[in-house]
């Protein structure tokens, strides 16, 4: 590669990082991986609570039956202890911006059949991430009312 364009390239990752530290954080987020769930079956929770305020999605994660409901609960508490200890976020605030739930790795079991055949079952793991936000709507309404 020519050197010139050696240079174009790192001066804009460089102009990128300098953007990326002089906007204010305004997200946190926590990820559990290898999670022993089905994707498929956690991904109704992450529906759940996705776009609700934190308080709002901690009182659903509360009362729902799911496994899934308990483990989001988790990672849901530490996306708010990363807001606030880390990026000094106003928990009221806070909102789930995104939760999603990718596939993990798969244990992969022989199960036994008849006539000496066996079947692959396929054990599979999780990795489930939520990041809150502050709500910017509710910052610059209250923000006009004290004016």
């Amino acid at each position: 590669m020519p050197e010139n364009k050696r240079n174009k390239r790192s001066l804009f990752h460089k102009e990128r990082k300098e953007r990326e530290a002089a906007t204010p954080t305004t997200e946190a987020r926590a990820i559990a991986k290898y999670i022993r769930i089905s994707p498929r079956k956690a991904r109704s929770v992450a529906n759940a609570i996705r776009n609700q305020q934190v308080s709002e999605a901690l009182k659903i994660l509360e009362f729902s039956p799911k496994k899934s409901s308990r483990i989001f609960q988790k990672v849901l508490n530490s996306a708010i202890a990363n807001a606030e200890n880390n990026f000094n976020l106003d928990v009221d605030a806070l909102f789930v911006k995104e939760a999603y739930v990718n596939d993990g790795p798969r244990m992969k079991r022989l199960w036994p059949r008849g006539r000496g055949r066996a079947d692959i079952q396929q054990k599979r793991f999780s990795h489930i991430t939520v990041v809150v936000a502050t709500n910017q709507v509710v910052e610059e309404t209250e923000k006009d009312l004290q004016e």
